[in-house]
């Protein structure tokens, strides 16, 4: 009822110029009556009988207008798929807008099309850029191992940070990609984080970083892929920010992962927009190397897996991911 009394009144400003035209008739109508010395009762009957007229034909005209305004709104829900199912328009002005809004959509289609095309032709090169890449890297990888000196691990330490940032750049466009490649199936929890574990094995060793790990028989429904792909980003994230101590991994009865380390925290101020893109912080400010990009990752990765990913921390004594696993049972009835 709120709604209808809320169009009666836009209807009524709408066409506050017709109502004060047809006042102004009236009025006109019944100076002339007066000075022709007509009865009073023929100027009221007569004035009478056009407002009631009148008053029936804004009825029916509210009708049309109250049920053209509520289809408007359901294409307005669905504006792209309903585009093409305008009202007829009443008038020249109409036809004119709707013209306007069809031209205005042939626009926005060829440059959709286009922005598609050249984000295809951004993935296409970016992912050839990586596969190329990968072959320097790992030959470099094997000239590094093959004498085993402080230089060389050095060198071997920061080459993983490379392999680490150039699989970032081509998950960072598969995700922001409309198509994707997930793969959900039952998988192991226990086989994906001891996966993870040893790749950093040599980081844990270079920077003297305890890990403790009980393992878990939790069977989880997930990518695999991008499961590991997110825990290797908070495992580089906990292993960044951690100069001394341990990072610990457990898994709950309700399949609740959580990274704990002993890092330098995370301050208060920064922590609702983490996950935000481009956002350093603190610690990334200080660091002058951070890309804001890995924990965004992290989130987006996270909600594309329908996994809960939340955080905890304090300044100078460490930081929790708590990425929530368990999916809910759905209640299927015939």
């Amino acid at each position: 009822m709120k709604r209808f009394w809320k169009m009666l009144k836009n209807y009524i400003w709408q066409y506050r110029f017709n109502a004060f035209v047809f006042l102004v008739f009236i009025c006109i109508f019944a100076g002339i009556f007066m000075l022709y010395d007509l009865q009073a009762e023929a100027v009221i009957y007569a004035g009478g009988l056009c407002t009631v007229i009148a008053v029936i034909i804004l009825s029916i005209n509210f009708h049309s207008f109250y049920k053209k305004h509520q289809q408007l709104q359901e294409i307005q829900d669905q504006v792209v798929l309903l585009l093409d199912e305008l009202p007829l328009p009443e008038n020249f002005i109409e036809q004119d807008y709707q013209d306007i809004i069809k031209e205005l959509r042939g626009i926005r289609s060829e440059e959709v099309a286009q922005w598609q095309s050249e984000r295809r032709e951004s993935i296409d090169f970016y992912t050839t850029w990586v596969h190329q890449i990968k072959a320097p890297i790992g030959a470099m990888w094997l000239l590094l191992q093959s004498e085993d000196t402080d230089e060389n691990r050095e060198l071997l330490s920061e080459l993983f940070r490379i392999e680490q940032y150039t699989e970032m750049v081509l998950s960072y466009f598969r995700l922001e990609s409309t198509t994707s490649d997930f793969v959900f199936q039952q998988y192991p929890l226990d086989d994906i984080v001891r996966s993870v574990i040893r790749k950093f094995a040599s980081q844990f060793v270079r920077k003297g970083i305890k890990i403790e790990y009980e393992g878990t028989n939790a069977v989880v429904l997930t990518d695999e892929k991008w499961l590991t792909f997110l825990l290797e980003q908070l495992m580089s994230n906990a292993i960044k920010y951690t100069a001394k101590g341990c990072i610990t991994i457990t898994v709950d009865e309700n399949e609740v992962l959580s990274i704990r380390d002993t890092g330098i925290g995370i301050a208060p101020e920064d922590l609702p927009r983490i996950f935000d893109k481009g956002f350093t912080g603190y610690n990334g400010r200080r660091d002058k190397k951070a890309t804001g990009l890995g924990l965004y990752l992290c989130k987006r990765t996270a909600d594309q897996l329908s996994h809960d990913l939340q955080v905890e921390s304090e300044v100078g004594k460490g930081t929790v991911f708590h990425l929530f696993l368990q999916k809910e049972e759905l209640d299927i009835r015939e």
